[in-house]
């Protein structure tokens, strides 16, 4: 499976974000964009031949993180937990390229 179709699926397919077009003048062979809440905020990949960077890391909230825990596992995601924020229950995984995600749902 080729870096698209891998993003596509982890992105797309296992954490629901919805893809929209890359705007006019940038090359969408490069780049996939994916909404990640309202109103305007966005994850922008980067297509390019470069290894990830190491340490940091971002954080989706979710609205049911344990039943996406279960569907990431399912789907052969390796999970694992965090240190334990009160009233936070969160995980992290790693996406197709190695970076590092956060997911949590927030005033759980």
């Amino acid at each position: 499976m080729g870096a698209e179709a891998e993003a596509r699926a982890f992105y797309g397919d296992l954490l629901g974000l919805r893809e929209r077009e890359v705007p006019p003048k940038l090359d969408p062979a490069r780049l996939i964009w994916f909404r990640v809440g309202e109103p305007d905020l966005e994850l922008h990949l980067m297509l390019v031949e470069r290894p990830a960077p190491g340490g940091g890391h971002f954080c989706l909230a979710v609205d049911d993180v344990e039943a996406l825990r279960r569907r990431l596992d399912e789907a052969g995601v390796a999970t694992s937990d965090a240190t334990e924020i009160v009233g936070r229950p969160r995980f992290f995984c790693r996406d197709p390229f190695d970076n590092l995600v956060e997911l949590t749902t927030i005033g759980a």
